[in-house]
C-alpha cells in the first residue's frame, strides 16, 4: 500500500527501528540486512521504509546532508501561509475592483 508512512506507523515505532537497527548494524553483514532484519521483527512492511527512517536521522542528527524534518515542517507551514496570504490577496484586489466600480457609477 504506497502512501505516506507517517499516517501509517506511530512516531515513536519510527524511533524504536532507528534505534534497533543501529544496536543491531553490527551484527549483520550489510546495512540492508540489518534494516530487514528490523523490518520483520517490527512488522514494518518493507526495508526500504526503514532505511528512509534511518536515513532522516541521519540528516537530523547532522551526519548526512540534506532537507531536516524541522526545516521540511518549516517549509511546509511557509508554503501554507504563502497561499493563505495568496488567496487574501486575491479577495482584497476582487472587492478593490469592486468598489472602484461602484465609485465609477453614476448614481442612481
Amino acid at each position: 500500500m504506497p502512501g505516506n508512512t507517517s499516517k501509517r506507523y506511530p512516531a515513536e515505532l519510527k524511533a524504536r527501528a532507528v534505534r534497533l537497527y543501529h544496536e543491531c548494524r553490527p551484527d549483520q553483514p550489510t546495512d540492508w540486512a540489518a534494516m530487514g532484519h528490523v523490518a520483520n521483527l517490527l512488522g514494518i512492511s518493507t526495508a526500504e521504509t526503514l532505511r528512509k527512517w534511518v536515513r532522516q536521522d541521519e540528516i537530523d542528527h547532522g551526519s548526512r546532508t540534506g532537507t531536516s524534518s524541522e526545516e521540511s515542517a518549516e517549509i511546509k507551514r511557509l508554503k501554507r501561509e504563502n497561499a493563505e496570504l495568496r488567496r487574501a490577496n486575491a479577495i482584497l484586489k476582487a472587492a478593490s475592483v469592486f468598489f472602484a466600480a461602484e465609485l465609477d457609477r453614476p448614481g442612481l
